[in-house]
């Protein structure tokens, strides 16, 4: 079964920040990584939940 695409939106309220962090974060390349498809930004769900777990990980390290 295939991932569920997200767009930066979706990912911004998971992630609990605003539309302009996220795009912040992708200018500085501290956010899940993603894709640009059909000129939208779009992250694959598993990869994004993925980074949010690595980060908690590197934060009880």
């Amino acid at each position: 079964m295939a991932d569920r695409l997200l767009f930066l939106e979706e990912v911004a309220d998971i992630l609990r920040r605003s539309p302009g962090a996220l795009r912040y974060m992708v200018h500085a390349g501290t956010a899940p990584p993603s894709a640009k498809i059909a000129g939208r930004r779009m992250w694959r769900e598993s990869e994004v939940y993925a980074w949010l777990e690595a980060q908690f990980a590197d934060t009880n390290a």
